[in-house]
């Protein structure tokens, strides 16, 4: 799962209608460099937008703000085969 974050400062322009949209095109631009360029298997990728309700720091300096504008790639095993290991 890709994971796009944003600072808590509310955006609205033509291109993002606020934070969750901003979030999302972070995480679905990832997705693509992946999928697109990297030859990933894109039923394997989710992308998700989190705004800004998922912070890392403080969003009252603009050192913690730059902090919470990020992208995280959450890596999760395939449970399948995990299961399939424990039996052996």
């Amino acid at each position: 799962m890709i994971e796009g974050h944003t600072d808590n400062i509310p955006i609205k322009t033509n291109i993002f209608k606020d934070n969750w949209d901003l979030s999302t095109a972070r995480a679905t631009s990832i997705v693509r460099i992946l999928t697109k360029d990297n030859g990933f298997d894109p039923t394997r990728i989710t992308a998700s937008g989190k705004s800004q309700f998922h912070p890392v720091k403080e969003n009252d300096t603009v050192e913690g703000r730059a902090g919470n504008r990020r992208t995280e790639v959450i890596l999760s095993p395939d449970l399948k085969e995990l299961y399939k290991l424990l039996e052996q």
